[in-house]
């Protein structure tokens, strides 16, 4: 919810500071570097420390940089990108270890079920974001007011981890025996991830979605309040005539295409993977392609009619928010207990770096080179923030394209974890492991995926 209220009210922060949309771009692209570079660390500890702890005092952080965000004056711009680029900080924290907690409370298709209820958060809060910022900024008549709502949502979900959530024993569930998974090198686990293909494409599928997403939470309520001033139904934005209704009826979109499409997703996976064992990648590679075409008119139909594209966009989202707990649940079961917080961490690391810390940044880019080139009028401003926009259905083709490919390794990935997770716990006895014709008897503690 906090990072997409700048969204919601970024054309008043565009006037207020006196910048381009290359600097609006920033915004984005800063908080979301910090959050991928930091999510590694956060994956470290998670899959070593007290996982409620870590996430309680990365929220706390968060939330306190929020609100002091809220303060930085007029001729400090630079101030508020230092802020924002703190926050990641905190959802780092987060963001990379939870899923991991939810792992180790449930198991098979009620995991399935519990991630889709978290990951309704992304959606749903998404949408909550531009909704809190529009209508507070209308309340209050100031942006600033925008960004202190949150602070205070994150204080409860603080206390809320530290007096109600449990810390659970990593991979408990998933195994026979009570003696803990054994714990192996930082390094020796980045390695057996790059080998882990159906990890790797996955993360890759999922780089196409944070990478439309991304670009549609920052620009596309701007996008379509420009083809209002194209038809000639709005004025061009100033402090006192800057409309935000686009930034509402957006956020009401992404909330219902959020709970829609993520609890769908989850469902017709599950029902699918009673005949097909590869349903979850394909469920994903089907969102994306279907989204594809959506997204192209949602941006081409906006000059003409708002109607059409908001209809467009509806069906867009709901089709990409299929995607969010399946590929967290992909994840989960083709990593070990003891790999998965570092998975997630570099999940998101690879996402953010080449989706949506870069893409909101180069639509910016993009769109600027465009504009500069033409005679400036609003209608360029409009038009070349439209071709810029239209990257995104590219970028969810090859999307598509990797959850494909996914498909081809996921059983033998899945069998492999599932295998090594028991062989790792059920006996102090030597592993039999086959070696160059003849069996090597190795400690428990020496077998690695």
């Amino acid at each position: 919810m906090d990072r997409f209220t700048v969204a919601g009210v970024l054309p008043d922060i565009e006037e207020y500071f006196q910048i381009g949309d290359s600097s609006s771009g920033l915004l984005q692209t800063v908080f979301i570097c910090s959050y991928m570079v930091l999510a590694p660390v956060f994956g470290y500890l998670g899959d070593r420390y007290n996982r409620k702890w870590i996430m309680s005092s990365g929220i706390f952080f968060w939330s306190a940089i929020t609100l002091l965000s809220s303060f930085v004056p007029q001729q400090c711009f630079w101030a508020l990108l230092f802020t924002r680029a703190l926050v990641g900080i905190g959802e780092a924290s987060y963001s990379t270890i939870a899923p991991t907690v939810i792992a180790d409370l449930f198991v098979g298709d009620f995991r399935s079920r519990m991630l889709s209820i978290f990951y309704f958060a992304i959606p749903v809060g998404s949408g909550l974001g531009y909704i809190v910022g529009s209508k507070v900024t209308d309340f209050t008549d100031d942006w600033h007011w925008a960004l202190r709502v949150t602070p205070g949502l994150g204080l409860v979900a603080v206390l809320l981890l530290v007096f109600v959530v449990p810390e659970p024993p990593r991979g408990a569930l998933e195994r026979r025996s009570e003696r803990a998974l054994v714990h192996t090198s930082w390094l020796t686990d980045v390695k057996e991830l790059s080998t882990n293909y159906s990890f790797l494409l996955s993360s890759l599928g999922f780089t196409s979605v944070a990478f439309v997403t991304g670009t549609l939470a920052l620009w596309a309520p701007a996008y379509l309040f420009r083809a209002q001033v194209v038809q000639g139904t709005m004025r061009p934005c100033t402090k006192s005539t800057c409309n935000s209704l686009d930034s509402l009826l957006f956020g009401i979109i992404t909330c219902i295409t959020g709970f829609l499409g993520v609890g769908a997703g989850v469902e017709i996976s599950k029902r699918y993977r009673k005949v097909n064992p590869r349903a979850d990648p394909l469920v994903c590679a089907c969102g994306l392609l279907g989204s594809a075409p959506f997204l192209y008119f949602a941006v081409v139909t906006a000059e003409a009619s708002s109607i059409a594209s908001y209809v467009c966009i509806f069906m867009g989202e709901l089709l990409l928010s299929l995607n969010w707990a399946i590929v967290a649940d992909i994840l989960l079961y083709v990593v070990v207990p003891t790999r998965r917080s570092t998975a997630e961490a570099f999940q998101i690391m690879m996402s953010h770096l080449l989706g949506d810390a870069s893409s909101p940044y180069l639509i910016g880019v993009i769109s600027d080179k465009i504009r500069h080139s033409r005679p400036d009028s609003y209608l360029a401003e409009f038009r070349s923030l439209e071709y810029a926009l239209l990257i995104c259905c590219f970028v969810g083709a090859l999307g598509g394209g990797a959850f494909l490919a996914t498909a081809v390794f996921i059983e033998q990935d899945r069998s492999k974890a599932e295998h090594y997770t028991q062989a790792l716990t059920e006996a102090d006895e030597p592993i039999l492991v086959p070696k160059a014709g003849r069996s090597v008897k190795l400690p428990v503690a020496s077998v690695l995926i």
